[in-house]
């Protein structure tokens, strides 16, 4: 079979690889350069298992900029483009989704199209009205950035927004690509499977919410937060999971995520999903008021990535806490060795870690690593687990 992606974010082609063990898979990007690391066998993406599997030179993948080339006799076209939150909208920019789409439409009008973008609830309704002859339903990704690759060889789950033959036949594309054979698979109702996705996702960024205010709460009080997290923690109907205090749920998800819900409660009864997305904002209120409180000099920020593993730092926790500090008057030096520029947030970027030491008399880090090790009596973070 031949399937199209579109999109080489980290979604994407991570989809892309899994559909390749089986099936002709051409990927398109209107990113030249991205299209060019994946021929040559190279993820566009910072993904350890990806790269294992790319090492191997699959030749049932290849990547394009031509959708002419990439859609055209292809079965399935799955499109993962980005879907940015827009603040002035309080919606996501789906520009891109519905491009795509449309592009697959007029180049491919018998393709089956499976959207893996993350969209507002009833987008593929209206996509549907807009195209009434086309199949078009959604198909959630529960990914981890940095473990794309692995996530989709090992599922935690399947959700397919399609309840046809043709939501069966997908689904069993993704089950023979994985390695797990007793994945759960769901078959929903389209606007049913948009929803499970960000409820999803909000109810994650509800537990990192949680266990952060437990952490501002025992640091206010002067309690050991990590003897509290642990004792609630062994509850077995709670866990030892997503409770590491840290300066905020950051990233490409969970931000935008939770205020597309917030966005689609505006007619609906609530207060918990606003408090969630408040309580994002007040964490990193109360991170830059305890670094302040030290008096610092100057404040190095160690990575703007959002986690360990990750080479993404869009929206990323600590950047609110970067614009904190600087609305205060104090410096601030930033340590990223993967940022091509010398200043961001008007801050000054290093990628010297040498330098960087010799020149932060306080050094914040969401996530520390061996690194600092040998400063560790000026490093500031809240990672009591050392752990995502």
């Amino acid at each position: 079979m031949k399937i199209a992606v579109a999109g080489l974010g980290f979604v994407g082609t991570s989809n892309a690889a899994l559909l390749s063990k089986n099936n002709e898979v051409i990927a398109m990007d209107i990113n030249q350069t991205r299209v060019d690391a994946l021929n040559n066998y190279v993820s566009p993406v910072e993904d350890a298992e990806l790269d294992r599997y790319l090492a191997t030179k699959p030749e049932t993948l290849r990547a394009t900029t031509d959708t002419q080339e990439a859609y055209g006799d292809a079965e399935f076209v799955i499109v993962a483009t980005p879907t940015d939150y827009d603040p002035e909208t309080n919606f996501f920019d789906t520009k891109y989704v519905e491009s795509a789409i449309s592009e697959a439409q007029r180049v491919n009008p018998d393709a089956s199209i499976v959207i893996k973008s993350t969209i507002p609830v009833g987008f593929t309704e209206k996509m549907r009205a807009q195209y009434p002859n086309a199949t078009i339903f959604p198909s959630p990704e529960f990914l981890r950035e940095g473990s794309a690759f692995y996530d989709n060889l090992h599922p935690s789950r399947i959700v397919v927004g399609e309840r046809s033959e043709v939501g069966q036949q997908f689904a069993l594309l993704l089950k023979e690509g994985a390695v797990d054979e007793a994945t759960p698979v769901l078959f929903t109702d389209a606007t049913e499977a948009e929803a499970i996705k960000l409820f999803a996702n909000t109810y994650l960024a509800m537990r990192v919410a949680y266990f952060n205010e437990l952490d501002t709460y025992a640091s206010t009080m002067g309690l050991k937060s990590k003897q509290i997290i642990e004792g609630v923690s062994l509850d077995p109907r709670i866990g030892n999971k997503y409770n590491n205090p840290s300066f905020g749920y950051g990233g490409y998800c969970l931000p935008k995520d939770t205020k597309q819900l917030l966005a689609n409660f505006d007619t609906v009864p609530q207060r918990m999903i606003s408090a969630i997305v408040e309580s994002n904002s007040v964490r990193k209120d109360f991170i830059a008021e305890d670094i302040l409180s030290r008096q610092p000099k100057t404040v190095g920020v160690y990575r703007l990535v959002m986690k360990t593993g990750s080479d993404n730092f869009r929206s990323s926790s600590v950047q609110g806490v970067i614009k904190r500090i600087q609305q205060a008057g104090v410096p601030v030096v930033i340590y990223e060795p993967t940022l091509n520029s010398e200043s961001y947030f008007d801050s000054k970027v290093v990628t010297d870690l040498d330098e960087f030491k010799r020149d932060c008399d306080l050094i914040i880090a969401n996530r520390p690593t061996h690194e600092l090790d040998d400063i560790a009596d000026r490093i500031y973070t809240r990672d009591l687990f050392e752990r995502d």
